[in-house]
């Protein structure tokens, strides 16, 4: 078959209309003005920057506040993977350089370089890491694109991206002449055109991906629902809110350290308030009487020992004992708390004839008031200290009758006020502050031993509900044996009945220095560090392993911003309070000395009136609290 016969029956094809072409169907400006440092497209201009001077650590993140600028920004990451060969072969030739550098210098006398040590320490340590299989390297380039509408709006806008770029500690350099490079590296193409790039690690890296959140990340991230906790504070490095629950931790207990006037009582009004209205219940140990205000605000109960007439009596049975009679033997439980409470009331260790002598007056004096084993006589009104001074006269020994005299200051003497007749306020309900303040000197470490009493027996009650025992000051609880043995019970225990344990204090070395303090810190699934003293900041960054820049971070935090550490994840994070949050829980002078009664700033009137206007406003009313009194006899201290 010839060629010229199959051409000769060919038919010519159809008209067809002509294919578009791929670039003519991608969408394009309608012109491009190129200008040495910015374009012109179509009505906008934008101006491009290459990042070339990156800080020497960053959190997960870091490229969170250029991604949320507020103007239009685009941020371009261009990542090219080095193959493991290649990124081993070039650091031992850096590393060779540096050490060839190093060695120059110490023989001509120069002083060492430190820039050129760090960078050696850092491409040992990349060396070392690539070898053992943890991490590759990557070449990055990073870059921006800045848009407005007219060259004097972009000028403005560029100073605001630099200024942003500077607080990231980014070197931001123009594209000068290659303004069209700069853009299309910039758009969703895959092209980089400019190629001025840094080498990363899989840490650093992975920090910049834009997908990573400065913000806390769920517990289980296939769980889309709202999140459960409370308001902290809003993120310092986005705009997001770091909302907190510390009762879906390991544990519930946290810590709060701070300088004085850094805010860490105002963060622990805010948290308690809130916790509140979450129906938590709330008892609170206030050695410097902070916490008045907010009793009064919140409808909470306030002892304040110490006062005139205020009195908790150490011989108390808890109520419903009777019903546990089969599990513990109140009686026998209180007598031992007893000891310990006489032994700390004298300030001494009592010898064998007195313990025994104590042990018989206690147990009198339960029968004098007819309370006996029979746990149907518990419920009777319990005596008082002065019913054991008379016991112990009874029985007629030296060691009775010595110790009898020396409780005489206690019963009748100068220092009664204390112990001198039936509790006058039952410690209940939904929030509870026992105030410190006004207790004398020789009486302080006895009626911290009565509160921390009480409060671990309402922890331990029966009525299992989520209760938060809040420390403040925590460093002069610390300093009293009792104060000290309360808060490492309640640090390693609380969790088992469903309570969290909140310390506060300014006093680091405290909490650090001793291994009572360290147990309580190891022992805190919340840790929340805000402005530290630079004499203590040395010994909490080592405590609490941070970093270069999150010490740096605390050195310099304005008041009421602080790190929150929660396991693995930390935040950066600044309280805020509504008006009335901040009327409440303020302690600065200037904003005081107007100040009256909480009454002058919460009208319940016009709670009333917003409570009918609003349908929704259950939402946010405080809950209905139990005000029944929850001692148990399985809960004494001792």
């Amino acid at each position: 078959m010839k060629l010229t016969a199959l051409a000769g029956k060919r038919r010519d094809p159809e008209p067809t209309r002509e294919p578009v072409r791929a670039a003519e169907a991608m969408p394009a400006p309608e012109s491009v003005t190129v200008a040495p440092r910015h374009l012109r497209i179509g009505d906008m201009y934008a101006a491009s920057f290459a990042v070339t001077g990156f800080p020497s650590e960053v959190g997960a993140g870091w490229l969170e506040p250029l991604l949320t600028y507020p103007g239009r920004l685009d941020v371009s990451l261009h990542v090219e993977p080095i193959e493991t060969q290649v990124a081993a072969e070039r650091l031992r030739r850096q590393r060779a350089r540096f050490e060839s550098g190093r060695r120059a210098d110490f023989e001509k006398g120069r002083l060492a370089d430190p820039y050129a040590e760090a960078a050696a320490e850092d491409a040992t340590e990349l060396a070392y890491r690539l070898a053992r299989g943890e991490g590759r390297l990557f070449r990055v380039g990073l870059y921006l694109t800045v848009y407005a509408g007219s060259e004097k709006a972009l000028a403005e806008q560029v100073s605001a991206v630099k200024s942003l770029a500077a607080g990231l500690l980014l070197q931001m350099q123009p594209t000068s002449f290659r303004a069209l490079a700069g853009w299309t590296s910039c758009l969703p193409l895959g092209v980089d055109a400019i190629k001025l790039r840094r080498t990363f690690d899989t840490a650093s890296l992975a920090s910049a991906f834009p997908f990573t959140s400065p913000d806390l990340s769920p517990i289980d991230p296939t769980d889309t629902a709202a999140p459960d906790g409370i308001l902290y504070g809003v993120n310092a490095a986005s705009s997001g809110l770091v909302i907190y629950d510390r009762w879906a931790q390991d544990n519930y207990n946290s810590i709060v350290l701070a300088r004085s006037g850094a805010g860490k009582s105002f963060f622990s009004k805010l948290e308690i308030l809130r916790s509140l209205y979450r129906g938590v219940q709330v008892l609170i140990v206030d050695p410097e009487n902070e916490y008045e205000r907010l009793a009064a605000f919140a409808g909470g109960a306030y002892l304040d020992l110490g006062a005139e007439g205020v009195r908790l009596n150490p011989f108390d049975l808890p109520e419903g004992a009777d019903k546990t009679a089969g599990k513990t033997n109140a009686l026998i439980r209180r007598a031992l708390f007893l000891h310990t409470f006489i032994c700390v009331l004298l300030g001494e260790q009592l010898g064998p004839g007195e313990r025994a002598a104590l042990d018989r007056g206690v147990l009198a004096a339960y029968a004098a008031v007819g309370i006996t084993s029979d746990p149907r006589t518990w419920a009777r009104t319990a005596p008082i200290l002065s019913d054991l001074a008379d016991a112990l006269l009874a029985q007629g020994t030296p060691e009775a009758t010595s110790l009898a005299a020396r409780l005489e200051p206690f019963t009748i003497g100068s220092w009664a006020g204390l112990f001198d007749g039936p509790t006058t306020t039952a410690p209940s309900g939904h929030l509870q502050v026992f105030c410190l303040r006004h207790l004398p000197d020789e009486l302080k470490t006895v009626g911290t031993l009565l509160v921390l009493d009480t409060v671990w027996r309402q922890v331990t009650s029966r009525e299992r509900r989520r209760r938060l025992v809040v420390v403040d000051e925590a460093w002069i609880l610390m300093r009293e044996p009792e104060g000290a043995k309360f808060l490492l019970r309640m640090a390693k225990a609380a969790r088992k009945w469903w309570a969290g344990l909140a310390v506060i204090t300014q006093d680091t070395a405290d909490v650090l220095s001793t291994d009572l303090g360290r147990a309580v810190v190891a022992n805190a699934s919340t840790q929340i560090l805000l402005r530290q003293a630079p004499q203590a900041l040395d010994a909490v960054a080592d405590a609490f392993h941070l970093s270069a820049g999150e010490r740096d971070f605390l050195a310099t935090a304005p008041v009421g911003t602080g790190l929150l550490a929660a396991g693995e994840q930390r935040v950066a994070f600044a309280a805020v309070a509504s008006e009335t949050e901040y009327a409440v829980a303020t302690t600065n002078p200037a904003d005081l000395v107007d100040d009256e009664e909480p009454d002058d700033y919460f009208d319940p009137e016009l709670e009333a009136d917003a409570t009918d206007s609003d349908s929704d406003s259950d939402a946010v009313s405080a809950p209905a609290f139990s005000t029944a009194d929850l001692d148990d006899p399985d809960g004494a201290l001792l």
